[in-house]
């Protein structure tokens, strides 16, 4: 059954649009960072660059032997020939696709002269000479790990087009190098590009589960916030419904603005109990509305908590009203009580921390410091450990860095700043400022 006209249409403009985005791949120039160009360490930065050049090293004069003693290629030929043909590896780690136009052109260009000016093939492999064909596979592999699918396939088809040309000049040459050059240089291209989509694929994961961790952590702020704020709107609504039953003499004018007042907090409530509706969670448990938020007065029970699960934790505190024995007539807030949104983000800072000693250092000694400053601007939380002191396994070996960005989030919502790393001894230090005013102090450690 014969093809039609309008079909074979179709069929001629489908291969000629998927010829154009495979030639596009070719010319598409290159972009991005060598492999390994973000580690810490020189060494491992310079690790791709230095295979490149050993590569380069042993092919080149390998390859030029080869052609004048194996081949019988006249020397002012072999020689630019070889090095064409290894010297480009220099440039696979940058510039890979550059490195192939080289290679691959210079390959075509080897097995075009060998047909020509060799003095006798013999049994030699044709058109591909061994180190050709060895230097080829080695500059497909970052190729594929740099380059997208379309680029490796269009790589791979080119290659595959010159191998059947170059075999149908001479079809009694030698095929098994020419099926061998076209199939492993498939299969390196497969592999390096199933490796690459692969480390992309988790890259991907990665930074979604950072972003759905920091945007449950801010539905959870939410949450939290409603409760503070819930608790003062309703203590204004009562205040303001009750004022002209407290004062006598109030007059009618004042009546009318309490009741407006009273109105407007009602409503405000109302309002913020509908957005935060979307915000809570079905299977959460219980009415997160009628649960009190924790506070500084809970840090002794969190502390205790982390002692029960191995980490030798001791909790000072100074400075901070009913905690600690401190003196809250000076307070930062009415009645010299802190504000409450602070309170709870140095509550949740100081368990997270105390969950990561509990997690990644086991048995680790633990300092946490709760102070408010002298001239009460801001509230100062500080949690230092040092490294597991139990041979037994840490829970976790490596973390993601997720509960720092909730961390970073709770201290963004006051305003305040937050330092975190490393400490001399193998430990680590968790360092928040809360201001205490809505403004960020300055640093006076």
């Amino acid at each position: 059954m014969g093809i039609s006209e309008a079909g074979a249409g179709r069929l001629w403009a489908a291969v000629r649009r998927q010829g154009a985005l495979l030639s596009e791949a070719l010319a598409v120039p290159e972009t991005g960072e060598a492999p390994l160009a973000r580690s810490s360490r020189a060494w491992v930065r310079l690790l791709p660059h230095l295979l490149g050049f050993a590569a380069a090293a042993a092919l080149l004069p390998t390859g030029v032997v080869v052609l004048l003693n194996d081949y019988g290629l006249p020397g002012g030929l072999a020689g630019p020939l070889g090095a064409a043909s290894a010297a480009p590896l220099l440039l696979a780690a940058a510039r890979p696709l550059a490195a192939w136009y080289i290679v691959f052109c210079a390959n075509v260009l080897t097995a075009l002269a060998l047909l020509i000016w060799a003095d006798s093939l013999g049994n030699q492999a044709w058109p591909w000479p061994p180190p050709a064909i060895i230097g080829y596979l080695l500059l497909c592999l970052p190729l594929a790990l740099r380059r997208p699918r379309r680029t490796t396939v269009a790589v791979w088809l080119v290659t595959v087009v010159a191998a059947v040309l170059l075999g149908l000049l001479s079809p009694g040459r030698s095929p098994s190098s020419n099926v061998l050059f076209v199939v492993l240089s498939g299969v390196v291209l497969l592999l390096g590009g199933a490796v690459r989509e692969r480390s992309e694929a988790q890259h991907t994961t990665e930074v979604e589960r950072a972003r759905r961790t920091l945007l449950e952590e801010r539905a959870r702020i939410a949450r939290e916030l409603h409760d503070v704020v819930a608790h003062h709107m309703s203590v204004i609504t009562v205040q303001a419904d009750s004022a002209p039953y407290r004062i006598e003499g109030v007059p009618e004018a004042a009546r009318a603005e309490f009741a407006a007042i009273a109105g407007t907090a009602r409503q405000s409530l109302a309002e913020m109990r509908r957005l935060l509706g979307v915000l809570r969670s079905e299977g959460s448990g219980g009415d997160p509305q009628l649960a009190p938020q924790p506070g500084l007065g809970e840090l002794d029970a969190l502390v205790e908590s982390a002692v029960r699960a191995g980490v030798a934790a001791r909790l000072t505190v100074s400075g901070v009203p009913g905690v600690g024995g401190a003196d809250g007539a000076d307070g930062a807030g009415e009645n010299g009580e802190l504000p409450q949104a602070v309170t709870l983000s140095a509550y949740r800072i100081v368990q997270e921390a105390l969950a990561n000693v509990v997690r990644h250092a086991p048995g680790a000694d633990a300092a946490v410091t709760v102070a408010v400053d002298a001239d009460r601007a801001a509230l100062r939380v500080e949690i230092v450990n040092g490294p597991a002191s139990v041979p037994a396994r840490p829970l976790e070996t490596h973390g993601t860095g997720h509960g720092l960005i909730g961390m970073r989030e709770r201290t963004r919502l006051v305003g305040g700043t937050l330092d975190t790393g490393r400490t001399a001894d193998g430990g680590f230090r968790v360092a928040a400022v809360l201001p205490l005013n809505g403004t960020t102090p300055g640093e006076n450690a």
